[in-house]
């Protein structure tokens, strides 16, 4: 969950730091503890390291531009996890001689008792981190050539690592190596990067290589090395994708782009006529899907949430049983399954730890394995058997949204896929995609009601707390409304199934605690307003997300946003949109930094 960058070129670009520090600023999402740099100094014939806690532009304060720096350089974004947010703690890590320096994204499992059999052979260590060790070992393996120590360091390791090294004493190359965690080299004209995600390296090139787990590669300014030649692949978005477009923050852009995304994941997918959807990503598996009786969605946090949606929407469409589990837990358990089951991993990064865990247990067991994901190239896109791409764009701010809808919308064309299949009518098949083919224009219209969201957003900010209830469809949205509010505004608000607020949660209600009802008028309406009126009994303040046109429900809640009028499945494509603008307006008038929440990073690498 840091951010890694590496830059080495063939004319020793001595503007080599800034490119290296602005690429590092694209990966700021990822981590934003402490960040610092390791560069080569053309004049003292030595490497210069710099570490701030805070911000990248705590960094940047720091840095001399006096000074005559040349190349490679190391840098990284830290979000922590061994150690406290020190500047000893902050990457790189270097050796006792200051002659390796390192930067990591993973965890070292092992690091203890690494670090116990260093320090008895004499090394001293700086700093709390699992980091360190590696840069230790590395140096102890050191004779002259930096990817064989490496190599030989990194076959004592047990756990995950993306990590770039470069040496004083060997220094015209980076090595960068992974091991469960992201890694790609970057291949521009004269120079080469190492990232740990494709938005560091597009200002410079959009062909890159992304490494494999167990794959050392070398840089040096005239060529790169890797331990088996690989094809490289294009990066199919581009720089300004990654840029604010004038919107105050990235998340507030990304949530305007919903309607965008939803385009994108549903474009030359939907045949109409036809009443089915073309998933060119399981034409290889599409015999084997006809003959799946069962399928495990598995994922963590938002995409979760969309994998919850998709068990009714495969259930009550597709007719498969379907059962969502959490990825963290899913690998601890023994699921009984055969060759009749399928699991759908789904992924906004594709690099998730636990999400990726699960699928090399499930892959172990010699079960199918479909992914959706959004990052093309990911490492659930290589492992899977198959898959979908969502084609939601980068997406920067850490807490999700964008990515959450373009899960949903594959979801229910993936429905519709399997559905078609088996005994879903011609007639019904074309009326969901014909609805779905009119979602984008529904969202442009949802997206309408922005700024009143944002005057309630005005009412509704000095509460404290929060439930959030639906049924069916939208009980996995009100988990979903739940978990953006608290990510981002730092307020307690939680998820609960409409029908299970009087079983205990409902003691809590009272004028002080608000409850976001999302009612749209579907087969469980009268169901939810039942429930609201519980709340209201108990004097409960309640804000509704209701279909256009349902002016009655104005006489039973205090506040009421309208979304249009949609299939049942379909409801929470739009309903969450409004949960997305009232979570951001919020934690926005709180005064906190919704791109970069704190104490969460946005690809979640580590277990």
């Amino acid at each position: 969950m840091c951010g890694i960058v590496g830059y080495i070129s063939k004319d020793g670009n001595p503007n080599s730091l800034r490119l290296g520090v602005e690429a590092l600023k694209r990966l700021e999402y990822r981590g934003y503890d402490s960040a610092g740099f390791a560069i080569w100094d053309a004049n003292k014939k030595d490497i210069f390291c710099q570490k701030a806690v805070g911000r990248i532009n705590k960094l940047e304060e720091k840095i001399n531009n006096n000074s005559v720096f040349d190349n490679p350089v190391i840098l990284h974004t830290r979000w922590a996890t061994h150690g406290g947010v020190t500047d000893c703690n902050a990457h790189p890590h270097c050796d006792c001689r200051k002659n390796i320096y390192l930067v990591h994204n993973g965890i070292i499992e092992n690091y203890k008792e690494l670090k116990e059999q260093l320090i008895k052979e004499g090394h001293k260590f700086s700093s709390e981190t699992d980091t360190e060790v590696l840069s230790h070992l590395v140096e102890k393996f050191f004779k002259g050539n930096l990817e064989e120590a490496v190599r030989r360091a990194l076959s004592l390791v047990r756990g995950t690592y993306g990590i770039a090294v470069i040496s004083r004493e060997d220094p015209k190359k980076i090595v960068a190596a992974r091991l469960g965690s992201p890694l790609l080299l970057g291949l521009g004209e004269n120079e080469y990067l190492i990232a740990s995600d494709p938005s560091a390296v597009i200002a410079h090139t959009k062909k890159v290589i992304y490494l494999d787990d167990g794959e050392i590669a070398t840089l040096t300014p005239e060529n790169f090395f890797i331990l088996k030649e690989k094809k490289p692949e294009e990066i199919e978005w581009k720089l300004e994708e990654a840029q604010k477009g004038g919107f105050p923050h990235f998340m507030l852009k990304e949530i305007m782009e919903e309607p965008e995304t939803i385009e994108n994941a549903l474009r030359g997918r939907l045949i109409i006529e036809e009443g089915r959807v073309k998933l060119g990503g399981l034409d290889g598996i599409q015999e084997k899907l006809r003959k799946i009786n069962r399928l495990i969605l598995v994922a963590c946090g938002t995409a979760s949430y969309a994998a919850r949606v998709g068990e009714y929407m495969l259930e009550e469409y597709a007719g498969i049983p379907t059962e969502v589990d959490t990825a963290s837990e899913f690998r601890y358990r023994k699921p009984i399954v055969d060759k009749n089951t399928a699991a759908i991993f789904i992924s906004q990064s594709g690099e998730t730890a636990d999400t990726l865990a699960a699928l090399k247990e499930m892959k172990q067991k010699g079960i199918l394995t479909i992914g959706i994901t959004n990052v093309v190239g990911s490492t659930q896109a290589r492992e899977t058997d198959a898959g979908v791409y969502t084609r939601s764009g980068p997406e920067i701010a850490v807490a999700s949204t964008k990515a959450f809808l373009g899960q949903l919308a594959t979801l229910a064309m993936f429905a519709v896929y399997l559905g078609r299949q088996r005994e879903m009518a011609l007639v019904m098949g074309k009326r969901i995609v014909q609805e779905l083919a009119k979602l984008p224009e529904l969202a442009k219209e949802t997206l309408k009601s922005a700024p009143e969201i944002e005057k309630l957003a005005k009412n509704y900010k000095d509460f404290n707390n929060f439930w959030f209830i639906g049924r069916k469809y939208n009980y996995p949205i009100a988990l979903e409304g739940a978990l953006k509010l608290k990510e981002i505004s730092y307020l307690h608000a939680e998820g609960v199934g409409a029908g299970e607020l009087k079983h205990g949660p409902i003691a809590l209600i009272d004028e002080t605690f608000p409850t976001v009802a999302i009612l749209p008028s579907d087969s469980v309406y009268e169901k939810m307003v039942s429930n609201i009126q519980e709340v209201k009994a108990r004097r409960g303040k309640v804000l509704a997300i209701a279909t256009q046109g349902n002016e009655d429900i104005k006489k039973i809640v205090d506040d009421v946003i309208y979304i249009p009028k949609t299939l049942e499945m379909l409801t929470p494509i739009l309903s969450v949109i409004p949960l997305h603008l009232f979570a951001y307006y919020t934690a926005v008038l709180l005064g906190h930094d919704v791109d970069k929440p704190r104490n969460l990073a946005k690809s979640v690498t580590v277990e």
